[in-house]
């Protein structure tokens, strides 16, 4: 069977980056069987087994290997071979609520603030600064209406209507970003209730705002990171800061607490420094 045919099949109405990360992974599962005298086709737990403990023998992370026998077992689900992921043997991937979430250096920040105040671009400048002063998600921030934002001489507020779960939450607007929120408006002409437009006068989307942020080499997630670690690290408590951040579970609020792999690294050389 055709791997590319089986996926339209099953996978219809999935989103095109779905399709294309089963088809990787299978792809190059097939290659490696192909390798080893196997056949996708006639699969044997072996086979699947073999696969992972090599994956794993080449230095593949948990999460990797994870994602690779999704598809996997999406095909045998689909091609009638269940009994070929039977019982496997893996290594489990690190829970989300385990992981130090990779915020932006200092150094990183002040360079994206630099970059895009440089450009010009008062929306882009707006949308850097709102994401980084105030955590939003990045879809948050899309369906940010000029009614949901309030600025003060002294404060301002985001009324957060469609937050995660359709939970709604306000969330103060520090000085920075109210200054340069209001330079972008003043320079608004039209009447449209969206708080920030595409360069076609549309509600912008999110994979807009993902593109404005791959030119400076981030994302949204990481200016939300950036916005909940630092927070964290100036010693908030915890459910204030899970409350500004719109978390349901305290427990995604910990994982900022936890040290980097950069921090440990440091402290380990630090101490051996004398």
């Amino acid at each position: 069977m055709d791997i590319t045919a089986v996926i339209e099949e099953h996978m219809a109405g999935k989103s095109v980056q779905s399709k294309q990360m089963y088809l990787y992974w299978l792809g190059r599962f097939q290659d490696w069987l192909l390798g080893t005298g196997g056949d996708l086709n006639r699969l044997t737990r072996a086979d699947v087994q073999q696969y992972i403990d090599w994956l794993l023998a080449h230095k593949k992370s948990p999460s990797t290997v994870s994602v690779a026998l999704a598809a996997i077992r999406a095909w045998t689900r689909w091609t009638g071979q269940d009994h070929a992921v039977m019982n496997l043997r893996t290594v489990r991937p690190p829970r989300v609520t385990e992981l130090a979430p990779q915020a932006l250096e200092r150094n990183e920040r002040n360079r994206l603030l630099r970059e895009v105040e440089r450009d010009g671009n008062l929306r882009d400048i707006a949308i850097v600064y709102v994401l980084l002063y105030c955590g939003l998600r990045v879809s948050e921030l899309c369906n940010l209406d000029r009614e949901d934002v309030t600025i003060g001489e002294r404060s301002g507020r985001l009324f957060v209507r469609q937050g995660k779960r359709a939970k709604a939450r306000v969330v103060p607007l520090p000085a920075e970003a109210r200054h340069h929120l209001s330079r972008y408006l003043a320079e608004r002409k039209d009447r449209d209730s969206a708080m920030f437009l595409s360069n076609y006068g549309q509600r912008i989307s999110v994979r807009q705002v993902q593109r404005i942020l791959a030119k400076y080499g981030t994302h949204p997630h990481a200016l939300r990171h950036t916005f909940c670690r630092a927070l964290v690290s100036s010693g908030l408590d915890l459910a204030v800061v899970a409350e500004l951040a719109g978390h349901t579970d305290v427990n995604m609020t910990r994982r900022y607490a936890k040290p980097t792999e950069n921090e440990l690294e440091k402290a380990v050389e630090e101490a051996f420094l004398e």
